[in-house]
Parts: structure tokens; C-alpha cells; sequence
């Protein structure tokens, strides 16, 4: 005899689909946010490189590269795409002059700054949609995801 289709499942089942709902929703948001940037040419990773060099200040190839776990010449190729679009410059590092720092230059800021207020606006509308008790369940969510991702 066949288990009508709305009984519930057990509990290690509904735990595991937790799971893959959780790393699906969150893999999908996090595509569908990046999706969000100023038209240009700038694929993706470059843009990352960019925000961080932007937030964080200068870096060195090395710490790009192990901070993005991409080799040295795959992070080299991004950056040269950077600096030839004006959006980075080299510069040598005042404590170790063998060594080169990547900083975003005044262009470079400014595409940092229009890609995450377009990406906060667009996230913002879509928070703003919800209703308010839709928008304490994903505060509460949020805290909880990032108590996971801090663990």
C-alpha cells in the first residue's frame, strides 16, 4: 500500500533536505547578487579582486591569490586586467621594495562603490517587499547563518 504523499518525512530525511535547501537558496542568492554590477567589462572575479583591493587597501599578488585560492599566474592575469582598464595601479611596497602592491585607483573606487550600492539596492527592494514578518524571519536566519559561517 502506497504512504499517502503529505506524510511527513523523518526526521534525518527533512535534516539532510535542510541541508541542500539551505547551500541551493544561499548558492542562488549569492549568483543572483553578483549578477547585480554596472554594465562593463569586468567579469566577475575581477570585480572581486577590485572590492577587496578597494575595502581592504593594497595587495600583494600572493595575498590575492591565496585569498581567492587561485595560483599566482591565474590571480596575475586578473590584475593585469585591472590596471590596463585604469582601475589598479602597481606600486612598490614602502616596507619591502621587492615586493608589489595592487591599489585601486580613483576609477577603480568609484566602480567598487556603484557596484555594491546597486547590489544593496537591489537586495534592499527585494527585503523591503516582504512583509515585516518575513523580514524578522530573515533577520533571525541571517544571525544564525552567520553564528554557522563563524563556527
Amino acid at each position: 500500500m502506497e504512504k499517502p504523499a503529505t506524510e511527513e518525512k523523518p526526521a534525518a530525511t527533512e535534516e539532510a533536505d535542510l541541508g541542500g535547501q539551505v547551500r541551493s537558496a544561499v548558492g542562488r542568492l549569492y549568483r543572483r547578487f553578483r549578477s547585480e554590477r554596472p554594465e562593463g567589462g569586468l567579469g566577475d572575479v575581477a570585480l572581486g579582486v577590485l572590492t577587496r583591493i578597494h575595502k581592504h587597501g593594497p595587495q600583494t599578488l600572493t595575498e590575492l591569490s591565496e585569498h581567492d585560492r587561485v595560483s599566482p599566474a591565474s590571480m596575475s592575469q586578473t590584475v593585469n586586467r585591472l590596471t590596463s582598464a585604469g582601475y589598479a595601479v602597481r606600486t612598490r611596497d614602502p616596507g619591502d621594495r621587492r615586493k608589489v602592491l595592487f591599489s585601486a585607483t580613483g576609477e577603480g573606487d568609484a566602480l567598487a562603490r556603484a557596484t555594491r550600492a546597486q547590489r544593496n539596492a537591489w537586495l534592499d527592494g527585494q527585503l523591503r517587499a516582504l512583509s515585516a514578518e518575513d523580514r524578522s524571519v530573515i533577520a533571525r536566519a541571517a544571525a544564525l547563518l552567520s553564528g554557522i559561517a563563524d563556527s
